[in-house]
């Protein structure tokens, strides 16, 4: 039954495609769920382009700018481009997998994708990992056709591709590097870095330049905030961190699907110790992934590991795996996962649906709640800043909470309104203490907006105005028991950059 799917989903790769892109459109454009923080404030750069920003590379800021210009601040259509990459990334994975292997592997890694939950995610949630996949698996795809169809200028296409996925997140950096670690494994390749390498490392290397050029203007602050995601913390325990592991793997389960991660677990192992014996094709595809996702299992061993870190690692241990299959390997335990794999896709995209038909709403089924509330928390404050306006004139607003409030009230509040943070730390840690705050609002009146009591309000937030006041309280739409407060400070002194 597989074999005769496969056929046709070679023969009809245009039309399954063509489905799968109205099915993600259809399904993106009738959800009700509102942005999560991550979304908005990435919404929230893309009204300022730059060339970099504090936690992230800039791609995610250009494409949703993008796709905002073109069709408005909506909240389907800052998720549209997911859509179209993962379309793209599609593609490139059957090509991809086809010039490795066969037509007949090429169709089951595509089957294998749309099997696993975690497509669902990156082609609905408009964050850096769509843009990452998506410029993932091209790099993969040109750097084949440079090393095993000696295709010269593929080499350049290679490196655009990894100069975009490097624009999209750090971690596309190891692309370069284990490309590097395969040219050196066999002397018979040492060819290649005297010419072939460099034009591929020439558009990474621009791509890097304004990166740097950015930090050094901005006291590194992306480098710092991704050096904070490492090392191993003294204060938490042996038990803890064995916990935090379980989580991560409990996280890929769900993602991947059970049996899909096991067999890829298994693939990716067995590659691993017969690295030297593989052909150059097999060992660059366990470099380009396997080898880090063993290692990303391993980290989560000595550190918390986030559960998307080892997404990009999965493609070409699906490739191998779709070779695997196609050899005459675990081919029943192929067809299982796939079975157990669909139906997980088909539970997560009824999952919105099934929570309010039985009302699991803030249960353990409840993955959703991330999504909920933002737009009614911003109608909410909407509604007192006018009220407040008929009283005071106009006022800026300013929230003393977390960067995720932030852009979702910027967002989800009508005129779109420029809202400032202010971090009680002093420190710098998101892009709002990158930007420039209120400067230009001196003598102007601010509504602030945190679910800090009057008693526990910093004195150097008070010190910015003439005068600070309570003037109410907001209910929280997220949490029945709690709620905001709300202060008006009036006259703004000034607010230090």
């Amino acid at each position: 039954m597989l074999e005769k799917y496969l056929t046709r989903v070679s023969r009809q790769l245009p039309l399954l495609l063509l489905i799968v892109f109205i099915v993600r459109t259809v399904y993106l454009f009738v959800s009700d769920l509102d942005l999560i923080g991550d979304e908005s404030y990435y919404w929230d750069w893309s009204r300022i382009p730059d060339w970099c920003y504090y936690s992230k590379p800039p791609m995610v800021a250009w494409i949703i700018a993008a796709a905002t210009a073109l069709g408005g601040d909506f909240t389907a259509v800052v998720r549209l481009p997911t859509v179209l990459l993962g379309t793209v990334f599609l593609i490139y994975l059957y090509a991809t997998t086809q010039a490795f292997y066969s037509p007949k592997a090429a169709a089951l890694a595509v089957l294998l994708v749309l099997a696993m939950p975690f497509q669902i995610v990156a082609n609905f949630v408009m964050t850096i990992d769509p843009p990452l996949y998506c410029f993932w698996m091209m790099a993969l795809y040109y750097l084949h056709q440079a090393l095993f169809a000696k295709q010269s200028a593929a080499w350049f296409w290679a490196g655009l591709a990894t100069a975009a996925a490097l624009l999209s997140k750090q971690v596309a950096l190891l692309i370069p590097f284990m490309l590097l670690v395969f040219l050196l494994l066999d002397k018979q390749r040492h060819k290649h870095l005297r010419r072939g390498f460099l034009w591929f490392l020439l558009p990474v290397v621009l791509s890097l330049v304004p990166i740097i050029w950015w930090n050094s203007q901005h006291n590194w602050v992306m480098f710092g905030h991704s050096q904070s995601h490492f090392g191993v913390s003294a204060t938490v325990s042996f038990l803890s961190q064995v916990g935090q592991w379980a989580s991560f793997v409990l996280y890929q389960l769900l993602l991947i699907s059970p049996v899909l991660f096991v067999l890829v677990i298994l693939v990716s192992g067995k590659a691993c110790l017969q690295l030297w014996r593989l052909a150059p094709p097999q060992q660059f595809l366990v470099l380009m992934g396997p080898l880090l996702l063993l290692g990303i299992l391993l980290l989560g061993l000595l550190q918390k590991v986030q559960g998307n870190w080892s997404m990009p690692f999965y493609f070409t241990a699906l490739i191998l795996l779709s070779g695997e299959y196609v050899a005459g390997r675990w081919q029943k335990s192929l067809k299982v996962g796939l079975l157990i794999g669909y139906f997980m896709v088909a539970l997560t995209y009824a999952l919105p649906v099934l929570i309010q038909v039985f009302n699991w709403h803030k249960t353990v089924v409840d993955p959703t709640y991330r999504f909920r509330h933002a737009e009614e928390f911003a109608a909410l404050v909407d509604g007192a800043r006018h009220r407040l306006e008929a009283e005071q004139g106009e006022v800026f607003i300013v929230v003393m909470g977390h960067r995720h409030w932030v852009s979702q009230l910027a967002f989800y509040m009508p005129d779109h309104p420029r809202i400032y943070r202010f971090d009680p730390t002093g420190l710098v840690n998101s892009q709002y203490e990158v930007w420039p705050g209120p400067v230009d609002a001196i003598g102007k009146n601010a509504l602030i907006v945190t679910e800090w009591t009057p008693e526990s309000i910093p004195q150097p937030l008070k010190n910015r105005f003439e005068s600070f006041q309570q003037i109410g309280t907001l209910a929280n739409p997220a949490n029945k028991n709690a709620h905001y407060n709300l202060f008006l400070g009036k006259n703004l002194k000034f607010w230090p950059s």
